[in-house]
């Protein structure tokens, strides 16, 4: 059965329910499109398990249904052809937590870790929080879009890089990587002995029909013993806030040192938590498809729609629901400031390492991103009338 993706339009009024999204700008009216959740309503079979474990009324400590872990495995095996077995699979609260877990289990407070920037801001944080040394490379950019610059990661590398944190799909790039292009990276880290902690918490969010999400675990049993993978239904099914993640970890001594460093510090996932994910695994295909359908008719209005604007542009997404926006051109001083003061709250690109841009998350009803997207160009256009009148331009409106 096809999920309506009208459904999908109806708004969701998130207010006066301590959302992080929404809270932030509470009692402005700024419409938010910043943090990576999506305002749409999980699918209904994830709702009617919630309420039916809710009127079991016991929550006590819980294990993983041995038929989500079982789910998993399918899933690997029908999505990516990956044969994954049952020990290899750790459970998480959240990928924040696997990428941190990662970065301690690997080396000492001698190792550097490698990631290339922009990136999702845990990346930047994860190697200081565990006192080891960031390295970043920044990701090559034509008219095409963005691309791993292979030279400058490998003349990067040292005998002292322990480990390299992909990110596929790219937040927030939004790139979905060809399997020559992970071999690229894969290869480089096998010859400089460098373990992958594999961030693809989007897989299910590639929004291209040409394209295809490949877990660089599956490319070969080499890579596989060095790689650890970190995924989770949550950016899927939108069910962040229930805290439900695994790693997948192939290699016997690296999943030992993981679960070692995760041993008095990390706790178990919560009952909700493993029924939410269950659920939308088992019953949420339908929904997700339309989910995809939906999301990419948003995606290419947010694209056409920025790059008619002067001074700003953004390339294809090609996965997950989040535009990376060059505000560069524009000659706007603070962007986050300037679309905030114009109503509409975005992510502060230099929290990416990437100065001069934005996040926008497309994941809303239509006719809320309209009425951003409409603010956004009211603002841009405000720009020229103000160089005009010899104004200083920092924001949209006061």
């Amino acid at each position: 059965m096809h999920y309506d993706t009208h459904a999908f339009d109806m708004p969701v009024d998130r207010r006066g329910t301590s959302s992080l999204k929404w809270n932030k700008y509470e009692g402005d009216d700024i419409i938010p499109l910043w943090v990576a959740d999506m305002d749409f309503r999980s699918p209904s079979g994830v709702m009617k398990a919630l309420i039916s474990r809710v009127e079991h009324g016991i929550f006590g400590y819980t294990l993983p249904p041995k038929e989500l872990s079982d789910l998993v495995l399918s899933m690997l095996m029908d999505e990516y052809s990956w044969k994954v077995e049952h020990e290899w699979i750790v459970w998480l609260p959240g990928l924040v937590t696997g990428l941190n877990i990662c970065c301690r289990a690997v080396g000492d407070e001698k190792s550097e870790v490698m990631t290339t920037v922009p990136v999702y801001p845990p990346f930047l944080t994860a190697p200081v929080y565990s006192r080891r040394s960031l390295v970043t490379v920044r990701l090559a950019k034509d008219e095409q879009g963005y691309a791993f610059d292979y030279e400058l990661i490998e003349d990067a590398a040292t005998p002292n890089t322990g480990m390299f944190i992909l990110c596929n799909p790219y937040n927030p790039v939004g790139r979905v990587f060809l399997e020559t292009e992970l071999v690229g990276i894969a290869e480089i880290c096998l010859k400089n002995k460098m373990v992958i902690c594999s961030d693809e918490i989007h897989s299910g969010l590639v929004l291209d029909k040409d394209k295809r999400h490949i877990p660089i675990a599956s490319l070969d049993h080499d890579i596989a013993a060095r790689t650890i993978t970190l995924m989770s239904p949550s950016k899927t099914f939108n069910i962040p806030g229930l805290g439900c993640s695994f790693a997948v970890i192939p290699d016997k001594g690296l999943r030992k040192s993981f679960l070692k460093t995760m041993a008095g510090i990390v706790p178990y996932v919560n009952t909700m938590g493993f029924t939410a994910a269950l659920a939308a695994y088992r019953d949420g295909e339908s929904w997700h498809c339309s989910l995809v359908e939906y999301l990419r008719e948003n995606r290419d209005i947010v694209f056409d729609t920025i790059n008619s604007l002067p001074g700003l542009s953004t390339t294809h997404v090609e996965g997950t629901y989040l535009a990376w926006i060059d505000t560069s051109g524009s000659g706007i001083e603070d962007p986050t400031r300037f679309f905030e003061l114009a109503g509409v709250g975005l992510s502060d690109g230099s929290m990416f390492d990437g100065q001069g841009f934005v996040r926008l998350n497309f994941a809303c009803p239509r006719r809320l991103l309209t009425e951003a997207l409409e603010r956004i160009s009211v603002a841009v256009a405000g720009i020229d009338d103000d160089m005009h009148k010899g104004v200083t331009t920092h924001g949209g409106k006061e």
